[in-house]
């Protein structure tokens, strides 16, 4: 009898896609994924047990009954299919349970071994539950036909387990798992969508592309005015591009804020992944902000079809449905990701997040602002690189103005030789600290001076104090902060840029979403007093092109409150007791690895306790996949929640919502009219109407005209001005 992996609607049964040429397909995809981590056996024979389950005799009288072939009448049969071939593995093969993860999990997500998030989902429970299945009859005869071939590989790991980081396992079992179910994934549509199918990865070469984009930076280049800023610019570029040429691995790239590191490090990672044929150029950007701003930047060079953007805040008018694929699995050769997404991803157990995972191999990832990865999750994002770098033939490019001394990360090279002095040549302000940092200012001090300002930025700590400030100031001063949703935020910035470009008067109050990236350019920046970073990041945007013909003046301030407790608390205490010492000086580079260890030092936990659920056991290959990914979150969502706000015309959209649930498309596109706000003031407007709960855990803005604002954004202190709130 014929088994059948899929049907299609109103055809009959020759038609269908046999499980036979499924599995094949399958394996054959999942091994050439794999090959570049010298694990295609493993890839292959994972392919081919994926879905034993689907020879049973009620999976296949499921597909007739769905078609219409058998009686429709109500089915209470166990079809379920994942669990056969993850049983038949663990059975049968020396170390099957690495295989048994993979194919257990390939549409409910990696389990954890015992208990955990799901318990009667778990690897050892579903092994022994499933064990009835591989002796069901049909089942029992598809393996007796295939077995031989099955137990004929000889599979070994693609390094000696003894020796390896208790890490490498886990890591290595996701890997293969973003193998299988890409491929499955893959070839489910080639059968069910051959037009969907079709409109993947017609990209161009990253050779092409190259051509392209160095055409358009000599072009760049050639054209800029005659300053040392400028010309500073072409040798950090220069000696990028000579770099390139070095083997594979992890490198730095430390350049000052204006110092364009952004063209420069896509020029290293071109000439880099032609040297080394690898794949494509990953950026990870901190802030969905900075990312739209540096995604438009690389459409132009590029092309905006070239270009696939991954992050929560996306526009999707700016979307195709070819770079919507793309964003499944990043097989692209040019995407613009978040920290968030693409740690989260290398944590996650589930086959959406995980199937582009081993897309990120044999790439080039730059990681830009490395200094703002969470400290909480420190050591498992630092242990995420050393994976990447060490086991998958990617290179890591640490890009900031303040290096960050990260534990743990050995060989980095940094790509800009010290002879340069680029900190020294670059210097285009000059930063003011407080004479007496015992003295905290009042608000109404800070307004006054800045009045005297034509252009002035302050930035401050939290959202609370960039709304006290704006209050206090003249009419016509912009605030910026993330009580604003994303549509509303790009359009403030680009009306700043507009005013700075054209000399209008502009003074804005922003919080520290304003320093990490976004190319804004002051005479005068005011910074409240925090850590060392963020003071740099902030003098960042201030003469950032070295026009104003004597240095931009950035002035740090005592705020009236210290920095809320946590990390902002930590950095503030860790500048203040190095500042207490003689000789430390705010704008030397050498004063950063200071500031870090001492910021670093003063942290409860830098994630160590994580790498339990992961390594605890790993020896007898038991791991803790779905507890590990719950508790890996960049973003700390158990004190914070998602409110869909109304603004910029989203009605209609709103009004889908409401009516059709949380589609994907729908979500997708309100993305950008978005807030998180604290559960507290959640809690508090839910019970004076402000906000609905239409669906579980989607929570929208009732419309309510002053509740969302073209000053604030979202009002989130209107009867809770107490409240503490989000610090961005």
């Amino acid at each position: 009898m014929m088994n059948y992996a899929h049907s299609l609607d109103n055809q009959p049964e020759v038609k269908w896609q046999s499980l036979e040429e499924h599995a094949a397909q399958v394996a054959a995809r999942a091994a050439g994924f794999a090959d570049s981590f010298a694990s295609g056996d493993w890839a292959k024979l994972v392919g081919l047990l994926h879905d034993l389950g689907k020879s049973r005799q009620s999976f296949q009288d499921y597909l007739k009954r769905s078609n219409g072939l058998l009686d429709a009448g109500y089915d209470a049969s166990d079809h379920s299919h994942s669990g056969a071939g993850a049983v038949w593995a663990a059975q049968n093969l020396k170390i099957g349970r690495i295989l048994a993860y993979c194919v257990a999990g390939h549409h409910a997500g990696l389990p954890d071994w015992i208990g955990g998030v799901t318990p009667s989902g778990s690897l050892s429970s579903r092994l022994k539950q499933e064990e009835g299945v591989v002796l069901e009859q049909p089942v029992m005869a598809w393996i007796q036909e295939r077995e031989a071939v099955w137990q004929s590989f000889q599979l070994s790991p693609p390094w000696p387990f003894e020796n390896a980081n208790l890490s490498d396992i886990s890591f290595w079992i996701r890997m293969l798992y973003s193998c299988l179910t890409d491929a499955d994934y893959l070839d489910t549509e080639a059968f069910m969508d051959a037009d969907r199918a079709a409109v993947r990865s017609h990209y161009p070469e990253l050779s092409e592309l190259a051509e392209r984009f160095f055409k358009q930076l000599d072009a760049k280049q050639n054209s800029t005015a005659d300053t040392e800023v400028n010309h500073i610019r072409a040798e950090i570029r220069a000696v990028c591009e000579k770099v390139a040429d070095s083997p594979p691995g992890l490198f730095s790239l430390t350049v000052p804020t204006g110092g364009g590191k952004t063209l420069s490090g896509t020029a290293f990672a071109l000439r880099h992944a032609l040297r080394h044929s690898l794949k494509r150029i990953i950026y990870i950007i901190p802030y969905t902000s900075i990312l739209e701003q540096t995604a438009d930047v690389l459409r132009g060079f590029f092309g905006q079809e070239n270009v696939v953007e991954h992050h929560s805040n996306f526009d999707q008018n700016r979307e195709t449905q070819q770079s919507r694929l793309a964003a499944e699995n990043w097989d692209a050769p040019i995407i613009v990701t978040t920290s968030v997404q693409f740690f989260e991803s290398l944590y996650a157990h589930k086959s959406g997040r995980c199937r582009k995972l081993h897309n990120i191999g044999n790439s080039v990832v730059i990681l830009d602002e490395a200094q703002l990865l969470p400290p909480r999750l420190l050591l498992p994002c630092i242990e995420a690189i050393r994976q990447l770098v060490s086991r998958y033939g990617v290179s890591f490019v640490l890009s900031t103005a303040t290096q960050p001394a990260l534990p743990g990360l050995d060989n980095i090279r940094e790509i800009i030789p010290p002879e340069m002095d680029l900190y020294r040549r670059l210097k285009r302000t000059e930063i003011v600290m407080p004479e007496n940092r015992g003295i905290r200012r009042p608000w109404k001090d800070i307004a006054e001076e800045l009045k005297n300002y034509n252009q002035v930025l302050c930035v401050v700590n939290t959202r609370r104090d960039c709304r006290d400030l704006h209050a206090l100031m003249p009419e016509g001063t912009l605030h910026l902060s993330a009580t604003m949703c994303g549509e509303h935020r790009s359009q403030a910035i680009a009306v700043i840029k507009e005013k700075l470009q054209t000399g209008q008067s502009i003074r804005v109050i922003s919080t520290q979403l304003v320093e990490a990236g976004v190319d804004i350019d002051f005479p005068v920046v005011y910074r409240a007093f925090t850590g060392l970073p963020s003071i740099v990041q902030a003098a960042g945007r201030c003469n950032r092109e070295g026009l104003a013909g004597q240095p931009g003046q950035v002035i740090v301030f005592m705020p009236p409150n210290a920095a809320p407790l946590g990390d902002l608390r930590k950095a503030e205490d860790a500048l203040m007791n190095l500042l207490a010492a003689s000789g430390f000086d705010v704008e030397s580079p050498v004063s950063y690895s200071k500031f870090f260890e001492h910021f670093y030092s003063a942290q409860n936990d830098l994630g160590s306790a994580f790498a339990d659920w992961l390594t605890k056991d790993a020896r007898n290959l038991q791991f803790q996949f779905r507890e590990a990914a719950a508790a890996f979150r960049m973003i700390d969502d158990k004190a914070s929640v998602t409110v869909i706000v109304r603004y910029g015309g989203n009605d209609t959209l709103v009004k889908s919502l409401l009516a059709i649930g949380p589609k994907r498309d729908i979500m997708r596109r309100l993305q950008r009219y978005s807030v998180n706000i604290s559960r507290y003031i959640l809690t508090r407007w839910q019970e004076k109407g402000f906000v609905e709960e239409p669906h579980p855990g989607i929570y929208v803005q009732e419309d309510i005209a002053s509740l969302y604002n073209e000053t604030f954004g979202l009002d989130v202190y209107r009867d809770t001005p107490d409240a503490e709130d989000l610090v961005l």
